[in-house]
């Protein structure tokens, strides 16, 4: 049976590839992405629908989760792929720090919005993290604006943990109702993702020569691909971290259960949602 994928952040980078590459086996992919230009293209390019939201403004968050609600019977596979690393910090219109919003809470509320849908579907919710959890976060669940302590690398590797944690915790709630979660980590992919960011970051992600060192975005998407193709129990594990589509360790954080239960609440009280 054809499965419904949806993919955001799909627009370029591993989404796009991702999108390319599970098309290509068969699947029925919905391309989500920021730029419309860009995910235009991609789903063109494969024939498959698009939708747009920008995940630094909520309420675009809450209208796409409409649209999938009404357009889609099925979501068996929802992959939060969007994110990216930033300059100096910034508050998005909603009020949170830019990164924290864009790379776990946006797919929080999007996933949350959908749970319904998933929880019908017996879905995988597939999160993109990264080792930057484990390399560069500091994480304070009393801080998680990064009000007192903001850098680009912490920032976002504080995101990254979070995207763990909150696979942890939709495993735990949701497991017995059938949702499955897991995330990974892609490599170190030469995209754009970024590109809004400066200094070191900026360089090695736009500068040719450092990006020869660099995972290719057919890898990385790849990557994300077996996990939507896989049998949760069977090719990989819920509420598990992959690397190079085999178990991985991040920071002893990610493994702390009253952790992820406090970011949950959390979370849910900042999107204006019940926390059950």
């Amino acid at each position: 049976m054809t499965r419904t994928i949806v993919i955001t952040g799909a627009s370029d980078g591993i989404g796009a590839a991702a999108a390319r590459q599970l098309h290509a086996a068969g699947e029925t992919v919905v391309v989500v992405g920021r730029n419309s230009d860009k995910t235009r293209a991609v789903a063109d390019s494969i024939g498959a629908p698009w939708h747009l939201a920008d995940f630094s403004d909520l309420a675009e968050v809450r209208a796409l989760a409409d649209v999938l609600r009404e357009r889609y019977p099925r979501i068996d596979v929802l992959a939060n792929n969007a994110g990216g690393i930033f300059g100096d910090r910034a508050v998005t219109g909603d009020g949170f720090e830019l990164t924290f919003q864009v790379n776990h809470l946006a797919g929080f509320l999007l996933t949350n919005l959908l749970r319904d849908r998933l929880i019908e579907s017996r879905a995988s919710v597939i999160q993109t993290s990264s080792v930057a959890a484990r390399a560069f976060s500091r994480f304070d669940i009393d801080d998680l604006q990064a009000e007192r302590r903001y850098s680009p690398s912490t920032a976002y590797g504080n995101a990254k943990l979070a995207n763990i944690l909150f696979t942890k915790e939709l495993a735990r709630r949701f497991g017995d109702q059938g949702v499955s979660a897991v995330a990974f980590h892609p490599g170190a992919i030469a995209s754009g993702f970024a590109g809004a960011s400066n200094g070191l970051w900026h360089w090695m992600y736009t500068n040719p020569l450092a990006s020869r060192l660099l995972t290719s975005t057919e890898v990385g998407g790849s990557r994300l691909g077996w996990l939507a193709l896989g049998t949760p129990g069977i090719d990989w594990r819920s509420g598990g971290y992959y690397a190079q589509n085999r178990p991985a360790r991040s920071t002893p954080l990610a493994d702390d259960p009253i952790l992820a239960r406090r970011l949950w609440e959390q979370s849910a009280a900042m999107v204006g949602l019940s926390t059950s």
